[in-house]
């Protein structure tokens, strides 16, 4: 639930989110560096009084974290984006759809419904790589997958079902190519361990082809910046 308290910090306003969680032994404060959000935790028992008060108490830290957030950008004539590692410009069209042109991606009008169709084509985009990659490392792992699908997760950048349906954060087409390939060798080898076990481990790297500790680390450094790709500040 949401409570009376707001923050300011680098151009964002939030208000305090409040959960009671069951599990939760204290209280619990966070800023997600996926969407700004303000969240606070507390046990189930927990004195609200207590909790707004120790919230309002941490402003400066909260207010600190809002300001270190990454830039909004703005999906507009002029963008210049990532796609799979390489530089696009994005430029407004008269037309239908949005299509590749050398470097521009030519995005028809009007602009009120550039971004709209700009992230239509991208969700589009990363489908087909990631299930191109998918297919591939299944073939190679010798196992099937039910269904590949993409959404806009906060908390992971894929996952697997132990059905074999595997889903993936479409903005995985904005990191380096080998970030998404990386990702996808990563829920593949779920289908052979469904854990983080040594054998997982070992089956993403040969499937890979070689460690992935450098498109992890790559994620880690740089992987909230995707999340603020054509969001409201």
């Amino acid at each position: 639930m949401s409570s009376d308290l707001i923050f300011h910090g680098g151009g964002r306003t939030r208000t305090l989110q409040i959960l009671r969680s069951p599990l939760a032994r204290r209280m619990r404060l966070s800023v997600d560096p996926r969407d700004g959000g303000v969240r606070l935790v507390l046990p189930k028992r927990g004195s609200m009084r207590e909790a707004l008060r120790w919230a309002e108490a941490k402003r400066d830290w909260i207010e600190h974290q809002l300001g270190a957030l990454p830039p909004t950008r703005a999906l507009t004539d002029g963008t210049v984006i990532e796609v799979a590692g390489e530089p696009l410009t994005v430029t407004l069209v008269s037309g239908r759809g949005v299509k590749r042109d050398g470097d521009r991606l030519l995005v028809a009008g009007p602009q009120d419904m550039l971004a709209t169709r700009l992230v239509r084509w991208l969700k589009k985009e990363a489908l087909a790589r990631l299930q191109a990659e998918t297919d591939r490392f299944a073939a190679l792992a010798g196992i099937t997958v039910t269904g590949v699908a993409v959404g806009d997760p906060r908390s992971r950048w894929g996952s697997c079902s132990a059905r074999g349906d595997i889903r993936y954060s479409w903005r995985l087409i904005l990191a380096p190519y080998e970030v998404l390939e990386a990702t996808a060798a990563h829920e593949v080898a779920h289908r052979l361990h469904m854990d983080h076990s040594p054998a997982f481990h070992a089956a993403v790297k040969r499937l890979l082809g070689r460690d992935p500790s450098p498109e992890r680390s790559w994620l880690r450094a740089n992987g909230a910046s995707l999340h603020w790709l054509g969001r409201d500040p």
